[in-house]
């Protein structure tokens, strides 16, 4: 039971990204895009989007897939058929700032943020299972 896990955990490789200045609910639409997505395919999707969010978020998956690599050195990416089994966007800290308004009043103006993880792991498909 424990080789398996620690044979389950060398697969998985792990990104986080942390305090991104752009809004969870934009960074969501990026995410959904390429949740569940082989990584080569999700690396043309972001490169090709025109969202700013996607930008980061490929840095993010090169980062991801980078992390894999140096966990398996003996396996070559060519061969093993990678996906991004899990993305999450977490809210981050918000920074509070005061608008002008009219009549001598204020409005409060949120500048969100956000928290990003990506786990990349092998494709699963029904032959395994």
């Amino acid at each position: 039971m424990a080789e398996q896990q620690k044979a389950d955990k060398k697969q998985k490789a792990i990104a986080i990204l942390r305090d991104c200045p752009t809004s969870p609910r934009k960074m969501r639409l990026v995410a959904d895009m390429i949740r569940g997505v082989e990584i080569n395919r999700a690396l043309g999707l972001l490169r090709y989007s025109n969202k700013e969010a996607s930008l980061r978020l490929e840095k993010l998956l090169r980062s991801a897939i980078n992390n894999w690599e140096k966990k398996n050195e003996d396996k070559r990416l060519e061969d093993s058929l990678l996906c991004v089994s899990e993305i999450h966007v977490d809210g981050g800290r918000m920074l509070k700032r005061i608008q002008p308004a009219p009549q001598g009043r204020a409005h409060r103006v949120r500048k969100r943020s956000n928290h990003v993880t990506v786990i990349v792991d092998n494709m699963v498909t029904e032959e395994k299972k």
